[in-house]
């Protein structure tokens, strides 16, 4: 029990951490690991016990990120919820995330790390979402869905740019989404 009670203790503390991290993070990427600390309101080497460099701090930063990503993923259970409302589900959550973890978020993956196995099943799952959104009618049947996802990531990115604070994850997926099916054009018999 009092062994329990201590990895929860410890648990707490890394998250307190890694938030505290992304907090002053986001703000200024160059500070220091006594500066982490110090916003997390821990002793300097707590930290280095926990991330004995501040490189092992951001990796353990975005490997946290990419795991809220894709729980917020997992969340809206695209496999089975009806593919426009799982779209919209999503992105909400995952902009939410982004506003959240937008320095995490933002760092570039290694490659075979299980960030970027996380990423790719992130990936995988919407490219699925975006076949079962052609089959149900809300995606053209032509549409290449390893495009789609790729202007659908993007269209994220650009909506994630504001200040966190004042983005609305609801009203930004509602426009992320209505750009996605529907562009930003004329029909077509207007041209």
């Amino acid at each position: 029990m009092a062994e329990q009670r201590l990895r929860a203790d410890a648990e707490r503390t890394v998250q307190t951490i890694l938030e505290s991290a992304e907090r002053v993070l986001s703000r200024n990427p160059t500070v220091s690991m006594e500066q982490i600390a110090e916003a997390a309101g821990v002793a300097r080497s707590t930290v280095h016990r926990r991330f004995t460099t501040r490189e092992a701090l951001l990796e353990a930063l975005t490997e946290w990120a990419s795991r809220q990503f894709a729980n917020a993923v997992e969340a809206s259970n695209p496999e089975t919820t009806p593919p426009m409302v799982a779209l919209y589900v999503v992105t909400a959550n995952v902009l939410r995330v982004k506003a959240s973890w937008g320095f995490a978020m933002s760092r570039p993956v290694a490659e075979g790390s299980v960030t970027s196995e996380i990423h790719a099943d992130v990936s995988r799952r919407c490219v699925d979402l975006f076949e079962r959104c052609k089959l149900a009618g809300v995606m053209r049947e032509d549409v290449d869905t390893e495009w789609a996802r790729k202007v659908y990531y993007s269209l994220m990115d650009e909506s994630t740019r504001a200040d966190p604070e004042q983005i609305n994850p609801e009203k930004q997926a509602t426009l992320v989404v209505d750009t996605l099916l529907r562009g930003v054009g004329t029909p077509k018999e207007h041209f």
